[in-house]
């Protein structure tokens, strides 16, 4: 009976043609204690905000929280390993992880290439 509620809770017909294959079976399957903890927080920040300003900051490290309808116009401050970064939920981002708009990593910038960074460079003499 509790395993139907869960499921009722965030699951519909109108969501499930929206999701890809790997969310809707996520959201099938049930939100853990911690993800409907997350939400009810974000439920608790909209509430307190004034209806012409943004609700306040959510910091998570739930990278792997799928985007729902509800969370649409939240503040989420999305932990990458060093920092939070801020992200405001958009329509859409509805079926993405949060964690796809927190980078990982620092994006390489390649530069011109130093010495011994080719074969080539192995016959010209170092000064």
């Amino acid at each position: 009976c509790r395993k139907l509620w869960k499921k009722s809770l965030f699951f519909s017909d109108q969501l499930a043609k929206l999701l890809p294959c790997r969310a809707r079976r996520r959201l099938a399957r049930g939100l853990k204690r911690k993800h409907l903890a997350f939400l009810n927080r974000l439920r608790k920040a909209k509430k307190e905000a004034s209806m012409h300003e943004k609700p306040a900051t959510i910091k998570t490290h739930l990278r792997d929280m799928i985007v729902l309808p509800e969370m649409v116009g939240s503040v989420v401050g999305v932990y990458n390993g060093k920092v939070f970064n801020q992200v405001e939920i958009k329509p859409e981002m509805i079926g993405y992880y949060l964690g796809e708009f927190a980078i990982t990593y620092k994006p390489v910038k390649h530069g011109r290439p130093g010495i011994g960074a080719t074969h080539s460079s192995r016959f010209i003499p170092l000064k």
